[in-house]
């Protein structure tokens, strides 16, 4: 399954070190990123791709959390197909 995760929150080292980290202690590929920083606001976004029958979009989503906390973030999963939908209206 294809996914898109966001990450937002105040710019500081190491976000990209734990998201990343999180993502692959689950095996979740990352097929394609981008990030920006605008007035230390950190944004990403990243497809990544993942095995249904290993995870769903709720169990990455719930993993995340410690990460959020941490690193004093936002982050949001989504299916490819809903994220598409949604922007295409």
């Amino acid at each position: 399954m294809f996914a898109i995760m966001t990450v937002t929150g105040e710019d500081h080292t190491g976000i990209i070190a734990a998201v990343t980290t999180a993502l692959a202690e689950q095996e979740i590929n990352i097929l394609d990123v981008s990030q920006t920083i605008m007035d230390n606001f950190f944004t990403m976004i990243l497809r990544v791709e993942f095995d249904e029958q290993v995870h769903d979009i709720t169990a990455i989503q719930e993993s995340m959390a410690p990460v959020e906390k941490s690193q004093g973030l936002v982050i949001r999963i989504q299916a490819e197909a809903l994220f598409t939908a949604v922007n295409e209206i």
